[in-house]
């Protein structure tokens, strides 16, 4: 008969346990749910000291996994009084030396080794002797499974002593590692957002810049192309109002037909300069392969015979515009072809990889430029000489992409011995 009532007041003693553990679980996840993203691993730390004293653990931790360098490091560890800390010793552990741990998180379940003594001495480098060598004599892993993917475990060593997991401790347990996955997810979207606002306010800091530079270009734009045609409408129209009375209606229509098509023209630049005020969305990024790039670049431009343009191999590929990246570099080469005065000229186009970013470089062994024109020629409409047919917008064009990235450029030149524009892209 007693044994019948010490054994239902074991039962009775386990269901308290249990419930307290659920109820701690609760606690824990309503703190989760409220906490702000900087406070998550503070919560994290707590937590685990919570889960780990309760369930009467010695040591519990979080491991993480890079499937990139096929790792796993110990991220979070709690240790009880006068047990050492691992953390330090357990990082970047290769995967393939803990396989028989993958392959059963792998199966969603939990790695549990109630007596490290009967596990098989397979040598140093065996699960018994890594253990062992922690002073651990039980221990249980539960795995940590996102969107159908491994992405760590977490762990309860026990040190002082054997200790059993039941199967309701091990479910309860479980939570716990599905409560953290969440935790971990909801990190990952919180700073997703956080990254996208921050580059729309940028984007919208560059916008709002971009179209103020607009309407001055628009302006000044106007002024020019607009000018000529006034002076030419006003010119016809002196001529015509001269001389209608001497001269034929008939000898006057060549004129009307000039006049009709610089209205035509005057309403084509309305219109050209109107669209080009319109905010425009921006092209997402995509990964560049800037070999390819300035190859395509040079496709499409006309390379004089003497001219020889050098590519370095093997530039690097990353994540870019392509429209903007064509533009800097098709700038860039035509200016070297156009100021080259060679019988035999080269344009070599190259890269220094530095610490936190690239370096290109666009050399030449044209004219060279006036140390005066070095801090001007980015500026809109500065050109080398009034004679030239160019725009003067170029440089300024590349320019503005530049520090669209957060780059500098500058330049180097020698007159009579050419020019090296550099540019620099912050890696990501």
């Amino acid at each position: 008969m007693l044994h019948l009532i010490f054994k239902a007041m074991d039962k009775d003693k386990i269901i308290k346990q249990q419930l307290r553990l659920q109820r701690l679980l609760i606690s824990v996840f309503k703190k989760y749910i409220n906490a702000d993203l900087s406070d998550i691993d503070s919560l994290i730390s707590k937590s685990l000291k919570q889960i780990g004293e309760f369930v009467l653990a010695d040591r519990s931790y979080i491991f993480s996994y890079n499937h990139v360098n096929n790792t796993a490091s110990n991220t979070f560890e709690w240790c009880a009084k006068g047990i050492t800390q691992e953390i330090d010793n357990s990082q970047n552990i290769p995967i393939n030396a803990i396989p028989d741990l993958i392959n059963v998180h792998k199966s969603g379940k939990a790695f549990w080794v109630e007596d490290v003594n009967l596990l098989p001495n397979d040598g140093e480098y065996s699960l018994r002797a890594i253990l062992e060598s922690q002073g651990i004599k039980s221990m249980i892993t539960l795995p940590m499974i996102k969107n159908n993917e491994l992405i760590g475990f977490i762990g309860f060593d026990s040190v002082r002593e054997i200790r059993k997991y039941s199967k309701n401790e091990k479910n309860i347990l479980f939570v716990f590692a599905n409560m953290l996955v969440n935790v971990d997810q909801r990190k990952e979207y919180e700073k997703r957002i956080k990254d996208q606002e921050q580059k729309k306010e940028e984007l919208l800091k560059y916008l709002s810049i971009q179209n103020e530079e607009l309407s001055e270009y628009a302006q000044v734009v106007s002024h020019d192309l607009k000018a000529p045609l006034i002076n030419i409408h006003t010119l016809i129209n002196w001529f015509i109002d001269d001389h209608k009375e001497a001269l034929g209606e008939s000898f006057f229509n060549p004129l009307n037909e000039v006049l009709f098509n610089v209205e035509r023209m005057d309403f084509l630049i309305k219109g050209i300069l109107d669209y080009s005020m319109i905010d425009r969305l921006e092209l997402e990024d995509t990964e560049i392969n800037f070999n390819v790039l300035i190859q395509e670049v040079l496709k499409t431009m006309l390379i004089p015979a003497n001219i020889k343009v050098t590519i370095q191999e093997n530039l690097p590929s990353f994540s870019g515009n392509t429209w903007k990246f064509k533009q800097v570099f098709q700038n860039l080469i035509q200016n070297a072809i156009k100021y080259s005065d060679k019988e035999n000229g080269t344009i070599e186009v190259g890269l220094t990889e530095k610490n936190k970013y690239f370096e290109f470089f666009v050399k030449d062994n044209g004219i060279g430029i006036k140390a005066a024109y070095f801090d001007r020629i980015f500026k809109v409409f500065t050109k080398l000489e009034s004679t030239s047919s160019s725009s003067g917008i170029g440089l300024s064009i590349v320019s503005k992409i530049i520090k669209y990235y957060k780059g500098s450029i500058w330049l180097e030149s020698k007159e009579g011995f050419g020019t090296t524009f550099y540019f620099t892209i912050l890696k990501v």
